[in-house]
């Protein structure tokens, strides 16, 4: 089971990345649990997260240096089809990859939609979905690189051409 300090910086699944604020310990139908305090950074939203449950929600470490290799080698491919399947559809699978908080799917949700940006326009669901798959995506990013959230921004726009 992966446990976090006070401080600690953690991802939860389609929230984005947290600080781990302290840990809490309540009594719940008579049993006594603990939880952490996520303080989730974009919009300061605090979050109870059962300590035996981590796992099961989906709550991890942020990504290392090899990862951040890896999301950039997704967001870099460009010889992959879109599913030209309804937007509607389109929209359900991706939020269920940005659901499940894996950088790496997220990473695929921000490509598929720039790529197809470019043929077509956005319904307004998929625009709002590629602003969150984007903030998520930077947030994460620029801590894992300990650089400025406009850096990855740069980055983002010199690989979509935008």
């Amino acid at each position: 089971m992966q446990t976090f300090k006070v401080g600690d910086k953690a991802v939860y699944p389609g929230q984005g990345v947290g600080e781990v604020m302290g840990i809490e310990h309540k009594d719940i139908a008579g049993q006594r649990q603990s939880f952490y305090v996520l303080k989730i950074m974009e919009n300061g939203m605090k979050i109870l997260i059962p300590i035996n449950k981590v796992g099961s929600v989906g709550l991890r470490n942020l990504i290392d240096e090899k990862a951040v290799v890896k999301v950039y080698t997704i967001l870099k491919q460009k010889d992959i089809s879109v599913d030209s399947a309804t937007w509607n559809r389109r929209y359900r699978e991706y939020m269920e990859k940005i659901k499940t908080g894996s950088v790496f799917e997220i990473a695929e949700v921000l490509r598929d939609l720039y790529l197809l940006k470019f043929d077509k326009d956005l319904s307004f669901g998929e625009r709002k979905m590629l602003d969150t798959a984007r903030n998520l995506l930077i947030k994460e990013l620029s801590l894992a690189k300990g650089v400025n959230e406009d850096d990855i921004e740069g980055d983002l726009k010199a690989i979509f051409n935008c």
